[in-house]
């Protein structure tokens, strides 16, 4: 059992539960909440052993990833526990770090650990373009998702990320599976494909995607919000730290910064995600409507509400897992196509 709130405010926390290597979640969960609810535990008297494990996992990561140049890198820890385990594993590999908020403070002074949310990537951002380094690196409060400032001090988001490592993993191991979920560009699993990948659409959520990577046996996934998966050459879990340093492997053996390894990625119009509030037993009518008007479609992708595709981009709605709120998002060639396709989808929400 792992206690985080992750990135919510402080009043907030959580259990994550695994059993060996995988992650309960769905009808586990609601299987044992009724047994919470029953009262009927097993008895007796338990032992505990207390292991500090922070020698082991910064060695591994050390022996596992390779930095082969200096790189100078700003590291913005949102108060959470990642910059704690982060800075010495940066340093040992021989980066130039530039520290932000990397001591633990679970009221978060400074700002939310949520690196998806662009006010919270402002000091980064200016830190990286005063101080020129050639990267910045975010974690949200529990280190299981990043966010990545570029030399330039833009925002690369999750689905551009995971197309980066794809084109690593397949260049050493073509014909790979790679899992994506369904929020992400659609220039990402063209990529893929283009690179001699085998890409796969899934559903949203950490637990979803890793159940699905073990099922498909692939070696990496990932989501829009910065979750990254790696099974190559790791354990199949989305560790940010590990992801950090994986990509400062890819900076330092390419020799180029990583704008310049996105150069060729081509440019969309693209809406962040779009969250609506809607009541739980209206959302799910909500979808199903939208899902009727557009089912004559050729090519709509039912996986996790319905992703429509049109001439010239797509469009998502699908009801939040954990929230009452529908979540949109949308992606177009053009400015123009991108306001046509909203056009078109968005005065159906009647909530």
């Amino acid at each position: 059992v792992m206690i985080t709130g992750s990135h919510n405010p402080p009043e907030f926390n959580g259990f994550k539960i695994c059993i060996g290597n995988d992650t309960i979640y769905g009808e586990q969960i609601q299987e044992l909440r009724k047994i919470m609810e029953g009262g009927q535990y097993s008895t007796g008297i338990a032992s505990s052993a207390l292991q500090d494990i922070t020698a082991a996992y910064q060695n591994y990561i050390f022996d596992n990833v390779k930095i082969t140049r200096k790189i100078k890198v700003a590291v913005d820890g949102g108060n959470g526990v990642g910059g704690h385990f982060a800075l010495p594993i940066l340093q040992r590999c021989g980066c130039e770090v530039i520290p932000l908020y990397c001591e633990p403070d679970g009221n978060f002074p400074n700002h939310f650990p949520d690196p998806t949310v662009e006010d919270n990537l402002t000091e980064l951002i200016k830190i990286v373009r005063e101080q020129k380094a050639d990267l910045g690196i975010a974690f949200d409060g529990d280190a299981d998702r990043l966010g990545v400032v570029s030399d330039k001090g833009e925002i690369i988001e999750g689905d551009k990320l995971l197309l980066l490592f794809a084109r690593e993993i397949l260049k050493e191991k073509p014909n790979s599976t790679i899992i994506a979920e369904v929020k992400c560009s659609q220039v990402l699993y063209d990529d893929i494909k283009k690179h001699s990948g085998r890409a796969i659409m899934w559903k949203a959520g950490h637990s979803l995607i890793k159940a699905k990577m073990k099922e498909e046996k692939a070696l990496l996934g990932g989501e829009m919000s910065g979750h990254l998966f790696f099974a190559d050459r790791y354990f199949g879990y989305d560790d940010a730290i590990y992801a950090a340093v994986r990509l400062l492997e890819i900076l330092s053996q390419r020799g180029q910064k990583v704008s310049a390894l996105l150069a060729d990625v081509p440019q969309t119009f693209a809406t962040p995600e779009i969250r609506i509030d809607c009541a739980d037993d209206k959302k799910v009518k909500v979808v199903e409507r939208i899902k009727k008007h557009f089912r004559n479609n050729p090519g709509l992708i039912e996986i996790d509400g319905v992703r429509i595709p049109f001439e010239d981009g797509w469009a998502l709605v699908r009801s939040s897992n954990t929230q009452p709120v529908i979540v949109l998002r949308f992606e177009a060639s053009s400015a123009g196509s991108l306001q046509k396709i909203r056009d078109e989808v968005e005065p159906l929400l009647i909530i």
